[in-house]
């Protein structure tokens, strides 16, 4: 009989198979169909190496994998962490209001007059995309900033929750204020980018983007002990040691860490962080963090992988924007999520 550890073994090995498949499922599959062999050798050596194959690899798919997995792997784990800490299966990254802190300052700068990325000051591929990098860095910092200073005031969790719902609602005022006085051509480039994409970090911006999130997730790790005796209640955590205010700005500055850079590199990218948990404690039948927080990256790169090959499917012209594809799935698990909790209540 197959024991428990063998059992996540097997999980673990049987999703990280299924991610090195899609990653270069991905290199090979597009407009263009690239020959497995070349896409090994661009990767791995550079002699007799199709030039236009190797260009299309390197400038376009590599980075918008890596973009993808590691960008999946940090929302889904904030998404844990968030549903572990608020006691809501219907938490996710963005209940903080970083994501709606980060669309402000990007919507500040695609349609404010005069700072309006199509016209103004940061016109320019290069000049857009580091602006853009920056803008909204400011903004999910600043929120995250407010955060973490009224949680010094507030013990209560869900007034946090709310809080971070009441915010959100704000930023959103702000948006809308600002899409109602701006022209056309600002507010649609504002609109595609509040899609979500994972193309948008270059090779050059990776050696940035990928440390970030590498940080973020080795601090998440640190949070598993505490986190696991969080399930317990907060009164419980404090008997058995736990310091609960150190807990939560831990807590706090992992999640918006990690939902700041992923938000100002990819956009806003939705329903990743709230389903991946899910999924992850479907399979494994657990709620040892130890288990959950290396699961969910390991899901939430692999839903990612599959998102971008859905949108590069035939038929579509160009590519779908991820959101579009990320709610294909993410809703219907939101909606089981309400079911079976609803039945449970009935019982």
């Amino acid at each position: 009989m197959i024991s428990r550890k063998q059992k996540y073994s097997l999980w673990f090995l049987a999703l990280m198979l299924l991610m090195i498949s899609l990653f270069f499922l991905n290199l090979i599959l597009g407009s263009v169909i690239i020959p497995f062999q070349e896409s090994i050798k661009t990767l791995f050596t550079s002699q007799n190496v199709d030039n236009t194959y190797r260009l299309i690899i390197l400038k376009s798919r590599l980075p918008q994998a890596l973009t993808a997995i590691f960008a999946g792997a940090a929302l889904s784990v904030g998404g844990l962490i968030m549903q572990t800490y608020f006691r809501n299966p219907l938490a996710d990254p963005s209940v903080l209001g970083i994501s709606a802190g980060a669309s402000l300052g990007v919507a500040i700068l695609f349609l404010i007059p005069g700072l309006s990325l199509t016209t103004g000051l940061f016109s320019g591929f290069y000049m857009q995309n580091f602006t853009i990098i920056t803008a909204a860095l400011i903004g999910s910092a600043g929120i995250l900033f407010a955060i973490i200073l009224f949680s010094s005031f507030i013990s209560n969790y869900v007034m946090l929750l709310v809080l971070g719902i009441m915010i959100s609602a704000m930023a959103g005022s702000f948006i809308g204020i600002l899409q109602v006085f701006a022209g056309s051509e600002e507010v649609h480039g504002f609109a595609i980018w509040g899609l979500g994409s994972f193309s948008s970090v270059s090779i050059p911006q990776q050696k940035i983007f990928i440390p970030a999130i590498l940080i973020g997730l080795l601090f998440s790790i640190l949070l598993v002990k505490p986190m696991n005796v969080l399930l317990l209640g907060e009164n419980q955590a404090k008997s058995l040691g736990i310091n609960i205010r150190k807990t939560r700005l831990h807590i706090l500055l992992t999640v918006g860490f990690l939902t700041a850079i992923v938000t100002a590199y990819c956009g806003p990218i939705a329903f990743l962080g709230l389903a991946v948990p899910h999924l992850a404690r479907l399979f494994f039948r657990t709620s040892n963090h130890a288990i959950l927080i290396p699961a969910v990256m390991i899901i939430g790169a692999v839903l990612s992988l599959i998102t971008i090959l859905i949108a590069k499917l035939p038929g579509f012209n160009g590519s779908l924007p991820v959101n579009v594809v990320t709610a294909l799935f993410g809703a219907p698990i939101v909606i089981w999520i309400i079911l079976s909790r609803s039945k449970t209540q009935d019982l």
